[in-house]
């Protein structure tokens, strides 16, 4: 299965982000605390490279709490500062407009050397969609401003958020990318309800997250299904989890629909337990997962 999707309206988004960079001083990039490369739009690279960044791996409850620890070092070495949240339950939201203002300074500084009057901080919001781009905004904003869906692609069109007395927000529709070079990046993205739904093959999904956990996460995936030991072939451990929750059709058979959308549904909810489902780079040859 190829995983795409790159509907008209994130093109024009692309655009408007670019037209709108020269009033921005502060650029916010959001990602999926378990998939922070994947969910990192390589496009937004080549767009606000020149402005200052603050990374936030949102979802960081859903993710593992370890390997976090390693992604916030590995984007720190690459100069964007980096903050850990729960925008869901607010938890290290207060503390992006006091890392927004410290990004600023330089900027507050220069405009105090000329004699002028600082202005509130002007900060853009950038992320693929479904990262939880709204909820964040309405926890910044302590009103329900911008609107949320669990769904991909609910923000269509850009618009400025006031955030407290120094801070503007400009929101943005999430904005993935044309292609995937890797495909293992669509399968992440899709595992973590980053493309919609309708427009993938949930047992191919299923399938992967299933051979992920079985190296990363086995004694998770064992607990979790009540299972003695894990089969090597993928399809077996389909099986084995499908007759364990009762995924059966007349005469015995594997309901794999039905076992697919369990298994895509304990993952996004964190009921397979907290899970990250990659590595920063630097740490490739490690295999830090599992407990």
């Amino acid at each position: 299965m190829t995983i795409q999707w790159f509907p008209g309206h994130m093109a024009k988004a692309r655009r408007e982000v670019t037209e709108k960079l020269k009033l921005i001083d502060v650029v916010i990039e959001l990602l999926d605390a378990r998939v922070p490369l994947s969910s990192r739009n390589p496009m937004i690279d080549e767009i606000v490279a020149h402005k200052p960044r603050l990374v936030l791996l949102n979802k960081a409850d859903l993710a593992d709490p370890a390997i976090t620890k390693e992604w916030e070092k590995y984007f720190q070495s690459t100069g964007a500062k980096v903050l850990a949240l729960n925008a869901q339950t607010g938890k290290g939201v207060n503390q992006i407009p006091i890392a927004c203002k410290e990004l600023a300074q330089p900027l507050i500084e220069k405009l105090r050397s000329k004699g002028m009057k600082p202005r509130a901080i002007r900060a853009m919001i950038l992320g693929i969609p479904n990262v939880g781009k709204s909820t964040l905004i309405n926890r910044l904003a302590s009103k329900r401003i911008a609107k949320v869906g669990d769904r991909p692609g609910v923000t269509k069109q850009q618009q400025w958020i006031k955030v407290g007395n120094d801070m503007e927000l400009l929101d943005t529709p999430g904005i993935l990318w044309p292609k995937f070079e890797d495909q293992s990046i669509g399968f992440r993205l899709a595992a973590t309800g980053a493309i919609k739904d309708e427009l993938l093959d949930f047992q191919d999904i299923a399938l992967f997250i299933l051979m992920f956990m079985k190296e990363y996460y086995p004694t998770r995936l064992k607990e979790r299904y009540k299972l003695n030991e894990l089969p090597e072939e993928g399809i077996a451990l389909f099986d084995e989890i499908g007759k364990k929750r009762g995924c059966l059709l007349s005469g015995g058979f594997i309901d794999y629909d039905k076992a697919a959308e369990i298994i895509l549904r304990e993952l996004r909810s964190g009921t397979l337990g907290s899970i990250t489902l990659e590595r920063p780079p630097m740490n490739e040859q490690a295999k830090p997962f599992d407990g």
